[in-house]
Parts: structure tokens; C-alpha cells; sequence
């Protein structure tokens, strides 16, 4: 079993003065949800996800050594699509500080971190899992330039484990089409510290599953992730939901294979509406849905309902809606999506996406 020491390197057997990478890395929409998190973003509970193609952040990480400078500070400077952004600098400190001891060059250089989304940066689409996924793959592949004799397997394993560590999502946006985080029984290799790749058979029905986000409110969210998690330490229904988080884990297993998009549906859309029951239950007790999440919901239920089209839901902690359906059903469902459910999204805008295989290398060093 690894366990967090093995992230620490004993020696660097190369040195480099400068250079620039730059990777993209998705985001991904969780089908079995991660709510509630033990400390040093241990997850409560499993999670499994599908990977995007589309919404990605795209990161450039250049890098100098200092001369004889101050070695007690970490050196960088953050622009995000080209210009200096302040706010987001505190965050990117906090990341730097939890993942010194298994990166000990960091202080060592100073950074330009250049960072743009391919989606809206307002859209109410959460950046914090591609954004942390593809700092954590610049800083691996400057570690693999102290290192060349890492391997490929540690070098992803390791970019997983970082990424969690600025965002807990974060690390199933590294690599795989179908991601797994958390200890499950019947997941080989999986853990709490990075994601894994999905180890069992995926049936034809899932293969080029297409994802269409539909944006109900770009707005900033009135709580916080990391608050809501925080919220489900005294929540009275935690137990049951993190044992019911590994039964719907283990039904999914049986559902990728057999290629059951009715039972692929039922699990999916249940976690969805738990996760938003565990937020509607918890002290103090909030509502992240919009009435037009709502009127989606049942708009998508109809449809079912009368054209037996397999078009399901799924949603983050916020309002906004994701439509999955099978690609075979494209047309149809994104005629449905342009004739009823347009209406109920801000400003009209919504975003096609698909299942994708994580992080992707642009310029190598």
C-alpha cells in the first residue's frame, strides 16, 4: 500500500537553472459524490468521476533559480490569461506550503505561473480541480528534470497526490477517462491519497459519453466548498451517507460493465439529489439550487419519461445542471436541450463537453 512518505524524494540526481512547461488539465463532474473530508484533504468517503474534454485549465510554469537570494520564501508571481491576479495568489501560497515537504526544490526558484480556462472564468464552473491538476503537473515535470529516472506510474501518482492537496477534486483530473478516489474494497490500487484510474471493464454504452453543462447561475456561491464539507462532521445523517456513497461505488461497478444505462441513471442522479440533501440537512443548513435548477430537473425527467431517451442529470455543489447522455443520442438530446431547457439558463449559455483523458503536456522543457 503507498502511503505519504513515498511521495518524499531522498536526492535529486540532475539540476537544471531554468525552463517552461506547460500542461492542460480538465475538470471532471463526479457521479458518486465526495462530501465531507477528514484532514489533509482525506476524503470521507469514495468518489468515482468522469473526466472532461473540453472545460480545462491550461497552466505555464517558468522557472529560474535564485542567486543567492532569500531561500526561506517561496518566489512566484501569478497571472491568470496573461495579467498579474492578486487574489488568487494566497491560495497558490497555501498549495506551495502543504506540498514543500514532497517537492523540498521549491524555494530554490522563482516561478511565473501563467494560468487561462477554456470555459467562462465566471461561469460558475469550478476551476479549482483543472487550475490545482495542472500547477501539480508543471511541478512533476520539473521534478522529473531533477529525477529522470522517475517512472511514468509515480510520475502521474505523485501529480495526483499534490493536485488533492491544493484541491481534493483536483486529483482526479490527472489522468483516465473514469477516475476513482478513495479507498473501495473492490477497487484495486485505489486510496485516499490520489486518484486512480477506473480498474474494470467500461461497456461500449459509456464510451464517448457526452456531458452538457447548462449555466443556471454564474453567481458566486453563498458557501463554500470547503465550508459545506466541514459542515458534515456533526451531520446527523454522515454515516449513513458515506456507507451509501460505497454501495452506489460497488453498484457502478456492475452498471460500467453490463453497459445498464437505467441503472447508470437511477445511481447518478440519486447521488446528485444526496448531495444536495446532505447541504439542506446540515447546521446551518443551505440551498446551492436555483428554482431553474429545478425546472430542469423536471423538464429532463419528461423527456425521459416520454421519449425513453437515456438523458440523465448530474450536479456539483452549486446550481448549474449537467446533462449526461450517450453520444449515440447527440442530436436528439441537444435539440431537446436548444428547444426546452435554454430558457432556464443565464444569458442562454450552456457548454458541450465530453468524457476526455485527463492532463495533457504542450511545451516539455
Amino acid at each position: 500500500m503507498v502511503v505519504t512518505n513515498d511521495f518524499i524524494p531522498a536526492s535529486y540526481t540532475n539540476s537544471i537553472e531554468q525552463g517552461v512547461f506547460q500542461w492542460s488539465a480538465p475538470s471532471n463532474i463526479a457521479l458518486v459524490k465526495y462530501w465531507g473530508k477528514k484532514e489533509n484533504q482525506v476524503p470521507a468517503n469514495p468518489s468515482v468521476s468522469f473526466t472532461l474534454n473540453n472545460c480545462k485549465t491550461i497552466t505555464q510554469l517558468a522557472f529560474a533559480k535564485k542567486q543567492n537570494a532569500n531561500q526561506s520564501n517561496f518566489s512566484f508571481d501569478l497571472l491568470f490569461e496573461g495579467k498579474p491576479k492578486e487574489d488568487f495568489k494566497p491560495k497558490i501560497q497555501k498549495f506551495l506550503e502543504r506540498i514543500e515537504p514532497y517537492l523540498p526544490f521549491l524555494k530554490d526558484y522563482h516561478f511565473t505561473i501563467d494560468t487561462r480556462n477554456t470555459f467562462p472564468h465566471s461561469s460558475g464552473i469550478a476551476s479549482s480541480a483543472s487550475g490545482m491538476a495542472a500547477l501539480a503537473m508543471n511541478l512533476m515535470s520539473l521534478e522529473k528534470e531533477l529525477n529522470p529516472a522517475m517512472t511514468e506510474d509515480y510520475f502521474y501518482q505523485k501529480a495526483s497526490f499534490l493536485a488533492r492537496l491544493g484541491s481534493g477534486s483536483a486529483c482526479r483530473s490527472v489522468k483516465g477517462q473514469v477516475v476513482v478516489w478513495g479507498n473501495q474494497a473492490n477497487i484495486t490500487g485505489s486510496s485516499d491519497l490520489f486518484g486512480v484510474q477506473f480498474p474494470h471493464t467500461i461497456h461500449d454504452n459509456f464510451k464517448n459519453y457526452q456531458d452538457t453543462i447548462l449555466l443556471v447561475d454564474k453567481g458566486e456561491k453563498q458557501v463554500s466548498s470547503t465550508v459545506g464539507h466541514d459542515l458534515m462532521h456533526n451531520h446527523p445523517f454522515a454515516e449513513r451517507r458515506f456507507a451509501q456513497a460505497h454501495e452506489n461505488l460497488d453498484q457502478l461497478i456492475s452498471i460500467f460493465e453490463s453497459g445498464n444505462l437505467e441503472q447508470f441513471i437511477a445511481v447518478v442522479e440519486s447521488e446528485a439529489l444526496t448531495l444536495h440533501a446532505m447541504m439542506m440537512t446540515s447546521m446551518p443548513y443551505f440551498i446551492l439550487m436555483k428554482p431553474n435548477t429545478l425546472e430542469i430537473i423536471n423538464r429532463i425527467w419528461k423527456f425521459r419519461n416520454e421519449t425513453k431517451i437515456p438523458v440523465c442529470f448530474t450536479l456539483d455543489a452549486g446550481a448549474n445542471v449537467h446533462v449526461l447522455y450517450p453520444n449515440q443520442v447527440k442530436e436528439k438530446v441537444l435539440q431537446f436541450i436548444q428547444d426546452e431547457l435554454v430558457g432556464y439558463c443565464q444569458n442562454g449559455q450552456y457548454i458541450c463537453d465530453e468524457i476526455g483523458i485527463g492532463s495533457q503536456l504542450i511545451i516539455d522543457n
